[in-house]
């Protein structure tokens, strides 16, 4: 039995993402994530209705008018959220720490996948595998994702990002959607390992940042404790420590763009003291106009 105010909480959890999940599922989310057919059946006359890039250009060149393949039935994806569950993870200034953050955009992306039908897992990581949850469907399997989001303790406070996209490499056995969560923290590079899982699957990393992390107070010295390793940052509390600090996070920030970039994974930057859904519907509104154009 779980307790009863993580149960209050998986509750919340599912009530705030009611709205979102009809918004996106109305367009957003089924447009980017629509899965292909599966099995050709024959062409017919290309409507007004239809998608361009379902013109058989062969058989419309032949008959001097547009046709379109038409497929048996679409195929369903599978939606993998690999969540870095490090102690950094705790942090939050703004009422909803960055863990938070991750469970309200796992919950709103696998109720969404659900609604279409496709099956979704989590795999847990720090810096070794925590948990695995296979690939499933239903509104059951993806409350369960929450719980364990929510609830599921750690043996480790570390990250090893490299570690956890080898394992997620290991276990999808079909080309799948996978949403990688972290605040990407860390120094221990992964970009041969990000690039192996993009060549197989449709990768997006999702970083989760506190605005606290990066606005230092001046005035007064502060020690600055790394929750992960314990190592330890004293901070003079003047202006130039201040704007280092500043400027080492914000090199960080964009290694990590250039990485995504270079890999061609897309990123999507999360506030845990803001609107969740915002950066998601934008995130989709790009790949609709990226689709549009053929890319």
């Amino acid at each position: 039995m779980l307790p009863a105010e993580l149960m209050r909480q998986i509750r919340r959890l599912e009530l705030r993402t009611d709205l979102a999940v009809e918004e996106l599922v109305g367009g957003a989310y089924r447009s980017v994530f629509k899965g292909r057919g599966i099995e050709f059946d024959e062409v017919r006359e290309y409507t007004a209705d239809d998608d361009v890039r379902d013109i058989d250009w062969n058989v419309s060149a032949r008959f001097g008018r547009p046709f379109i393949k038409k497929y048996m039935e679409e195929r369903k994806l599978d939606v993998l959220f690999m969540v870095d569950l490090s102690r950094s993870g705790d942090f939050g200034e703004a009422g909803r720490s960055k863990r938070e953050a991750a469970a309200l955009f796992a919950a709103t992306l696998a109720f969404s996948a659900g609604a279409n039908g496709d099956k979704v897992g989590t795999l847990l990581f720090t810096d070794r595998m925590e948990k695995f949850l296979p690939l499933r469907s239903g509104r059951k399997h993806s409350l369960r994702l929450i719980r364990d989001l929510l609830a599921y303790e750690p043996e480790s406070p570390g990250t090893d990002i490299a570690l956890a996209l080898q394992e997620a490499d290991n276990l999808l056995d079909k080309k799948s959607v996978v949403f990688l969560i972290s605040d990407f923290a860390v120094e221990k590079d992964f970009s041969r390992e990000l690039k192996i899982l993009r060549r197989k699957h449709d990768v997006i990393a999702v970083r989760i940042l506190d605005p606290s992390e990066q606005n230092f107070p001046f005035g007064s010295a502060v020690r600055i404790i790394d929750s992960e390793s314990g190592r330890e940052v004293f901070y003079p509390g003047t202006r130039r420590g201040g704007a280092a600090l500043r400027t080492a996070f914000e090199q960080q920030k964009r290694k990590i763009r250039q990485l995504c970039d270079s890999s061609r994974v897309d990123l999507i930057d999360i506030d845990p003291s803001g609107d969740i859904i915002k950066p998601v519907l934008a995130f989709f509104e790009r790949r609709g106009k990226r689709a549009g154009r053929g890319r």
